[in-house]
């Protein structure tokens, strides 16, 4: 029988949380990103070998998305953006947990509790590169291979669709009367 356990986190909880990811970015901030990955990578290693709850196990899964964000060459992040995706990831390079991973079923409620409000700062991120990365799967499947699929190429088609749609919504306000003759809105300028 499930036993469904919710808590929540106050204000003072919460700063203590991004006070504690301030200090793991300040001090991962001389290490190379690829150590920062690695020790990532290590977590997600302990993670599918130990009997974790789901709720921790889900969370800690999100750091792959992360990871696959920082070495997918295709997506390409840079600047501002990568540093931000790098930097969420200091707090699984500090050795020193809030709660230590070896408290068996809870040793890494902190990581997964980390991991969310991470997810929650990087969501719009996160989304777009799923999004990136079901057209680019689509893509490939439509062009019948293997391929080459650029963030510029995504954002091209985004922008065309983008672009359809206002076109279509503009349309859309021009109406037709019950004698079929086409009238504008109102409101329309042009």
């Amino acid at each position: 029988m499930p036993l469904k356990v919710t808590f929540e986190l106050s204000d003072k909880d919460l700063r203590h949380f991004k006070r504690v990811m301030r200090e793991a970015r300040e001090k991962a901030k001389d290490r190379p990103e690829a150590q920062l990955i690695d020790s990532a990578r290590q977590l997600l290693a302990q993670v599918r070998e130990a009997p974790l709850p789901s709720f921790i196990e889900s969370r800690l899964l999100q750091l792959e998305t992360m990871i696959d964000m920082l070495e997918d060459s295709e997506w390409k992040l840079t600047g501002t953006d990568r540093e931000r995706v790098s930097s969420a990831l200091a707090y699984f390079d500090e050795p020193m947990d809030l709660i230590p991973d070896a408290v068996p079923g809870f040793g890494f409620l902190d990581d997964a509790v980390m991991v969310e409000l991470v997810v929650r700062d990087l969501k719009h991120d996160i989304e777009a590169f799923g999004d990136f990365c079901t057209y680019r799967k689509a893509e490939t499947k439509r062009r019948g291979r293997e391929s080459q699929i650029s963030r510029e190429e995504w954002v091209a088609a985004k922008r065309s669709q983008l672009h359809q749609r206002m076109r279509r919504r503009r349309r859309s306000r021009s109406r037709t009367s019950a004698r079929g003759v086409r009238t504008r809105s109102p409101f329309s300028l042009w």
